[in-house]
């Protein structure tokens, strides 16, 4: 998957107040990190660490908040893969699926339009207009020398 580009502080501007959102602080440097994705997917608690790595005096019930906000306001996307734990991803509008190691917790994203195609064909077959859905395989990553993965 490419790398994502960092966002420039005009758009992180435009994108909360077209989000109905004040510009502050803690906002924008959530926001940032986000928009890092390394990882992509990350935990509140995550973004808490980075913001301590970064000598950002921002406090973890705030990271919660900010990102309840961005969820509400459609910036972010929460999932909650297995164990249990939220992670978020900045909403960039494109459709995906995960694909998650349950060894080492990694997540990969995916689109397969043959999979999208079948869920449609599903949902008209049971009476149903499809708005939305959400997909996540799990499994163990075969590849070799995986730096992800856990020796067994």
């Amino acid at each position: 998957m490419a790398q994502r580009q960092k966002a420039n502080p005009s758009a992180e501007t435009t994108g909360l107040r077209s989000a109905g959102l004040k510009v502050t602080v803690p906002r924008l440097k959530i926001l940032d990190i986000l928009a890092e994705g390394s990882p992509r997917h990350m935990s509140a608690e995550d973004i808490y660490k980075k913001l301590l790595d970064a000598s950002q005096d921002i406090g973890l019930a705030t990271v919660y908040r900010v990102l309840t906000q961005f969820e509400a306001a459609g910036l972010v996307t929460r999932h909650h893969f297995e164990g249990g734990t939220a992670v978020f991803e900045l909403n960039q509008g494109a459709h995906h699926d995960h694909i998650l190691c349950i060894d080492c917790g990694r997540v990969e994203e995916f689109i397969d339009g043959g999979i999208e195609e079948r869920q449609q064909a599903v949902a008209k077959r049971m009476g149903f207009e499809m708005r939305d859905h959400s997909l996540t395989l799990y499994g163990h990553c075969r590849k070799p020398n995986c730096p992800h993965q856990k020796h067994r």
